[in-house]
């Protein structure tokens, strides 16, 4: 579906948390048809919050960390049939070491290694948007 013709519901944030030459992955616990599946954490923005507060808050929830909130990256995601658009940015962490709150596991992952873990469909786009932040080995 173009994306002119999409009535989005719900916009979701993710971030790319950057730390040194590494990214942090989040592997998703629930719900059973995304476990397993690994992704940038974030969530849904709620109302009355900007997108970059409800990365910061989400980031904060699921992660128990603070971030700042850095670049965009990448396009776009349409997900669920228009309903839903996925927006990542690129973070930093301020302050706390991330703590898997509501993911089965983190992984700190290297340029190199971005392709070693089973990204989820609507992460996969920004992917290869990270090879660009990232040195190489």
């Amino acid at each position: 579906m173009p994306l002119a013709e999409c009535r989005f519901v719900q916009i979701i944030v993710g971030a790319a948390i950057v730390q040194g030459d590494r990214v942090l992955a989040a592997q998703r616990a629930e719900p059973p048809e995304l476990a397993g599946g690994w992704e940038f954490p974030g969530g849904k923005v709620e109302d009355g919050e900007t997108e970059e507060q409800a990365l910061v808050r989400e980031c904060r929830e699921e992660l128990a960390v603070e971030i700042e909130v850095g670049e965009r990256l990448g396009e776009d995601v349409v997900l669920h049939d228009g309903r839903w658009l996925l927006r990542v940015w690129a973070a930093r962490l301020v302050t706390g070491m991330p703590t898997a709150v509501e993911h089965s596991a983190l992984r700190w992952l290297s340029r190199d290694e971005l392709s070693d873990v089973a990204w989820l469909p609507a992460d996969r786009p920004l992917v290869e948007e990270l090879r660009r932040l990232l040195p190489a080995s």
